[in-house]
């Protein structure tokens, strides 16, 4: 089924999973500190928790490194949409589909557990611009904006994918 060649996949979490999340987040010179730590943290949380922590976890590895993932889990409080936490594909891997092929093989994961939309968000500003237009070119679609979300001329995107 794989487009990519040579990468194994996986949903299982593994404690070293903790350093490679942070290390894969951080290596993409996008997120804050406080961000590479939460991501980290809903690793930890998916070990500690299991299932009930409600974080899922997708992974894309090649002899053991991680160079992609998802983090998604059930909305709270609904029973059909679902939020994609984090999708981060390791910086020399992006363009190349990686991203796209991980979305696809979770989709029908989701809609198995009864999910029917798929929300996602990111920054306004231009340095995310390739993030959007991921999003875009994904099949979702700008479902809202919050104006100066994340501080002051930085609006948080929503954008939903109907499954």
């Amino acid at each position: 089924m794989s487009r990519i060649a040579d990468i194994s996949w996986r949903a299982e979490v593994a404690p070293g999973d903790i350093a490679q999340v942070r290390g894969l987040v951080a290596a993409t010179r996008f997120f804050t500190e406080e961000e590479i730590a939460i991501a980290a943290e809903l690793v930890e949380e998916r070990l500690a928790k299991g299932a009930a922590s409600g974080y899922e976890f997708f992974f894309a590895e090649k002899r053991n490194t991680v160079l992609g993932y998802a983090c998604y889990g059930r909305t709270p409080g609904s029973d059909h949409s679902w939020d994609l936490y984090w999708i981060v594909v390791d910086p020399e891997r992006q363009g190349q589909g990686l991203g796209r092929e991980i979305l696809a093989r979770i989709e029908p994961k989701i809609h198995a557990g009864g999910g029917r939309l798929l929300w996602a968000d990111t920054s306004s500003t231009g340095r995310y611009a390739p993030t959007r237009a991921f999003y875009l070119r994904a099949g979702f679609l700008e479902a809202a904006r919050l104006a100066n979300f994340y501080r002051p001329g930085d609006d948080k995107v929503i954008y939903e994918k109907r499954l």
